[in-house]
């Protein structure tokens, strides 16, 4: 019985689905802006874009450390990618479809390890998983097809690094910030780790 109950309660109920949801327009909004940032870094040359690419695969992470439940990861990079299309991104369809595959596989990381595991390890690997997704569209695209081995070299490890670094430590920190005021408790109950993070 007791299995049943927890079963239920790892289900997505609507207030689940309309907090991914809120979360994944604020990432859309922010991804819309984060443009920005990434056509300044690519002034720098040498595919240094590529490390401020990991935010564009934030919002499956939040939305999964904050929400704890199957399914949310998908959710909130589609999400955020459908917002980020209708605010008039210059990427325009493959907003979307780029947050499909790289939601997927961020996703894929969380069901490994059963949604049980919250860890920054865990949570690094998703934002590997929703990079390595990000380097299979683009080769699907065709836009590596033109880059030598050193250029295409820097492409992968910077745009992977950023996934770590950005889309994983980044997020993790942030979510335990978010834990220490309590917003967290509003859309789920509070766990072992929540009261050892207030006492860190």
């Amino acid at each position: 019985m007791n299995s049943i109950a927890k079963n239920k309660n790892r289900g997505l109920k609507l207030a689940d689905i309309l907090v991914t949801v809120f979360i994944a327009v604020v990432f859309g909004i922010i991804y819309r802006v984060w443009s920005s940032v990434y056509d300044l870094a690519k002034l720098a040359g040498l595919q240094m874009e590529q490390l401020t690419y990991g935010m564009w695969f934030m919002a499956a992470t939040v939305a999964f450390l904050i929400i704890r439940k199957p399914g949310v990861a998908l959710l909130a990079e589609v999400a955020a990618g459908f917002a980020e299309m209708v605010m008039a991104s210059s990427y325009g369809l493959e907003s979307l479809t780029y947050g499909i595959v790289q939601g997927l596989l961020a996703e894929i990381v969380f069901a490994a390890f059963l949604y049980r595991n919250f860890s920054l390890g865990v949570t690094c690997l998703a934002g590997l998983g929703a990079g390595i997704g990000c380097i299979a569209m683009d080769w699907f695209k065709g836009y590596m097809f033109e880059l030598n081995a050193w250029n295409l070299t820097l492409y992968v490890v910077f745009k992977l690094i950023s996934a770590i670094v950005i889309t994983g430590v980044f997020a993790y920190y942030l979510v335990k910030a978010l834990e220490k005021t309590g917003v967290t408790q509003l859309v789920r109950p509070a766990a072992k780790e929540d009261y050892e993070a207030l006492n860190r």
